[in-house]
């Protein structure tokens, strides 16, 4: 099947359908592009949280921050924090965003590891702290441009992410970038899907009498999925061996403290029966429990979130919540992906493709990074024509992404040690999939990296965030025993390698907290240069 792809129907608005139409707006303007969105459904429209890959696609799309940021209420973001989820009451630990520095170590990004066994009592949080100079702005809850690059290693443009709120944000590109563009709005809901087994989806009907044909349908109806899904009946691959959690209640609450709780990362912190994020915006927190209901009940589960509010200050009593008019909104979620995301002429994007539950600020991720993948498959042929190979390439691609970023997240679960309640208990027992079956070699997991560097290498090389989920999580890719067993010398010539090795990470690690001590808190900077008043 070769075929021109010159009219496009995108079904559902949200952050997926507006990010899908101002993506192919822009890189293709001479295309027939229209959107459908119900005036009737509501959008999930609580992924506020962002990774820096987002910055890859507001440069293509020629978006600057300061275009968006005041409208959609957005913060900045350099990391992500992880409390207690190695076991509980062991404390926290940051996966930073921007680049490491390795200048003067001995073993790269192994250095660290020498500290720890000479000072035992440095808290696995450290890693972090020595390696990425963004740290020393996350730690003092600072943010500055660094145009002289004074702090090595933090190029403000790339290494900042965004909090913002994401209805605002797919209202921003509907009225201020894709419409204005070119892009077709119709208010109107799908009543009824016409297709066949050869061609796929032959005519969209609406419930306004009108009927929709396209050469490209593109389904960003979310977890509902009424094109690939429902339509197609596109199988589904679940991935909840490995991701534990399907459901979260969801929250907007007021600042106590503005000043102190406008952070500079997304807080998550594990507690009995799955974990809480928080996500600072300018105007307001959001909240949120992501559990798993085969552990506990919605509503125990909502108390059990409302007691954890409580103790963060932010709320007495129930008829504290009744007063300040907080709504909790229940999500059910499906782990996973489906088989294929792309088939004849339907490709999903956003929760209708496919969820990796929220940590690690994903919610997003996949939106983006699917479109670019998209776009590399349309813009091939100057005619516009595509052929099933291309788009088994884009299905491979997508899949092979998706794939290992679950890994990643799923992750941070493998290396629990918590037992304290049976949804803990029950994930140090369970089998992760990647590691204990045949491993596909063009698909090597992070699971495969993080064994591998315990078990195989000795250290960590470029992985990512591998080695600071790892480090914050007590699981080092050496020890003390290898290091003197493996090396011929004494062990007081090790200690005293050691010991050169910490001395410089804790010489840098001042040299960062020197630089950023004058630099204004992200309070201070959001005001003077997005906000203006409160």
């Amino acid at each position: 099947m070769t075929k021109k792809i010159d009219k496009i129907v995108i079904v559902g608005g949200g952050s997926a359908g507006w990010m899908a139409a101002a993506t192919l707006i822009k890189v293709f303007p001479n295309k027939n592009i229209t959107l459908i969105e119900s005036p009737n459904i509501p959008t999930v429209g609580v992924g506020e949280s962002t990774l820096g890959f987002i910055n890859s696609w507001l440069k293509l799309l020629e978006i600057e921050d300061k275009d968006f940021m005041k409208i959609t209420d957005a913060t900045y973001k350099l990391s992500i924090r992880f409390e207690d989820f190695y076991k509980k009451g062991a404390g926290a630990f940051h996966y930073p965003f921007g680049s490491t520095n390795t200048d003067g170590n001995v073993a790269v990004l192994n250095d660290w590891y020498f500290k720890k066994f000479l000072y035992p009592e440095t808290p696995n949080s450290d890693y972090a702290d020595c390696m990425c100079p963004i740290m020393a702005l996350v730690n003092e809850n600072k943010i500055f441009e660094n145009s002289e690059g004074v702090l090595p290693n933090f190029n403000f443009r790339k290494d900042t992410a965004y909090h913002f709120n994401a209805v605002k944000f797919a209202n921003w590109l509907r009225t201020e970038y894709a419409i204005p563009r070119g892009v077709k709005n119709i208010l109107a809901e799908v009543k009824m899907v016409d297709f066949d087994d050869e061609n796929g989806i032959n005519f969209l009907q609406l419930d306004n009498g009108e009927k929709v044909t396209a050469d490209l349908f593109i389904d960003c109806t979310g977890f509902k999925s009424i094109l690939l899904a429902g339509a197609l009946n596109e199988p589904f691959i679940s991935m909840s061996d490995i991701l534990p959690n399907n459901s979260a209640w969801a929250a907007q609450i007021p600042y106590v403290d503005k000043r102190k709780e406008m952070i500079t990362y997304t807080n998550c912190h594990a507690i009995n029966n799955g974990w809480v994020w928080t996500i600072p915006l300018w105007n307001r927190l959001g909240t949120g429990y992501v559990y798993s209901d085969k552990y506990i009940s919605d509503e125990d589960a909502l108390e059990e979130f409302k007691q954890y509010l409580r103790s963060t200050g932010h709320f007495d009593d129930e008829m504290d919540f009744n007063n300040q008019g907080i709504k909790f909104k229940n999500i059910k979620s499906r782990v996973g992906i489906h088989e294929r995301i792309w088939v004849k002429n339907v490709a999903a994007i956003g929760l209708s493709a496919g969820f990796i539950e929220p940590l690690e600020s994903n919610g997003l991720l996949s939106i983006h990074e699917f479109l670019m993948r998209m776009i590399r498959i349309l813009g091939r042929d100057s005619e516009g024509y595509v052929s099933q190979w291309d788009i088994d390439v884009y299905n491979y691609a997508c899949r092979r992404y998706f794939k290992a970023f679950a890994d990643f997240v799923a992750l941070h679960y493998a290396l629990s040690h918590r037992d304290d309640t049976p949804y803990w208990r029950d994930i140090g027992k369970r089998d992760f999939g990647s590691i204990t079956k045949k491993v596909d070699t063009s698909e090597v997991s992070g699971f495969t990296r993080a064994a591998d560097a315990r078990m195989e290498n000795y250290g960590f090389t470029g992985l990512g965030g591998i080695p600071f989920i790892s480090s914050g999580m007590n699981y080092f890719p050496t020890d003390n025993n290898s290091l003197y067993a493996y090396n011929d010398i004494c062990k007081e010539e090790w200690k005293e390698k050691y010991k050169l090795a910490a001395d410089n990470l804790d010489k840098k690690k001042a040299e960062w907290k020197e630089i950023v001590k004058d630099c204004p808190t992200m309070y201070d900077y959001l005001k003077e240069h997005i906000h203006g008043t409160d």
